[in-house]
């Protein structure tokens, strides 16, 4: 998301840089109170795919749970990748399983890596983290650092003993500021973090769905700076703009299906034999995203921009729905 105005920026699917592939767990450690950093490499010391800050790649755990976790190690190292996994027992069981039944020398099986939380360049930025969202922002502040860009970091959690990577924070200094929330707590003092940005200055946030909101109100009054977010968990949304069923045309297959009330484009598309390559079927990975050559969309993700949004050429067919009658997609 953005809160200045900006060029609109058409993007068009590329998942060229995907892959599946088979990696073990080659180390695995506990470093905070329900959190896990897990090593990835490849079994034949294979190198790994390329990546950039704020990419995250897709756990397949069996039993048709998907998963994804950023990647927080070193982008420069092409011999293994990091995930730092948080333990949440009320959540589908993905963490739970991780957790409990995958340890070093686990074979796992991944898809990816996936970028919709890029870093853009700036001269300055302020990143913003709770809890396990800290993940994608540690190879951000690396690639500032390297660049000489200015940045700073405000990282929030319940206390220091949840809160993973405080370690590898250390060395930064007074340019990180912990502010766990028995020690006062992070969106108690937004407002003073937000209040002195400088115009130009790129604004990363992930945790959760409360300070994303709380982030998202502090910024909208903020003139000059853009504001990027990513959510672990889907928008909450009302009710679709088109009530009743619309058609799609799959222009690759020339096939035109019916989309009614009670399943997504995704799941039609499959039912006549389209396979689209989907994960979390939330909204929240962009693994499904599909190009849109007509038609008006009620984006209903949690992955484009307000600008990408508006520009009506790419939709998330797990979520998304028609505002009009008729969609075209290159399908």
């Amino acid at each position: 998301m953005t809160i200045t105005a900006e060029p609109v920026r058409h993007r068009a699917v590329d998942h060229s840089n995907e892959t599946d592939l088979d990696l073990v767990v080659a180390e695995r450690e506990q470093i905070a109170e329900d959190v896990v950093l897990m090593t990835l490499r490849h079994p034949d010391g294979a190198p790994l795919p390329e990546w950039r800050p704020g990419a995250h790649v897709d756990l397949l755990l069996g039993n048709g749970l998907v998963r994804q976790y950023s990647l927080c190690s070193d982008p420069a190292d092409r011999c293994s990748w990091q995930v730092g996994v948080l333990r949440e027992p009320a959540g589908r069981g993905g963490s739970e399983f991780l957790h409990t039944s995958v340890h070093a020398g686990s074979a796992v099986h991944v898809r990816g890596p996936r970028n919709n939380f890029p870093l853009a360049p700036a001269n300055e930025y302020l990143f913003i983290a709770g809890g396990i969202g800290i993940t994608p922002i540690l190879p951000m502040i690396a690639a500032a650092e390297a660049t000489g860009r200015a940045w700073r970091l405000v990282y929030g959690g319940r206390r220091r003993a949840s809160m993973a990577f405080l370690d590898r924070l250390e060395p930064y200094g007074d340019r990180v500021d912990v502010v766990p929330h028995d020690e006062g707590g992070l969106r108690t003092r937004l407002s003073s973090f937000i209040a002195g940005l400088r115009g130009g200055t790129q604004v990363y946030c992930c945790g959760p769905e409360s300070l994303l909101t709380a982030v998202e109100h502090q910024c909208a009054s903020r003139a000059g700076s853009s504001l990027h977010m990513e959510r672990f968990a889907p928008r909450v949304l009302g009710e679709p703009v088109l009530q009743g069923s619309f058609e799609v045309e799959l222009a690759q297959t020339g096939t035109t299906v019916v989309v009614p009330p009670d399943k997504s484009i995704l799941q039609v598309a499959s039912e006549v034999g389209v396979y689209v390559l989907s994960s979390c079927e939330e909204g929240t990975c962009g693994t499904c995203e599909t190009d849109v050559l007509a038609g008006e969309v009620d984006h209903r993700d949690s992955v484009l921009s307000a600008e990408e949004r508006a520009a009506n050429d790419t939709m998330m067919i797990c979520v998304s729905r028609a505002r009009c009658p008729r969609l075209v997609l290159d399908l």
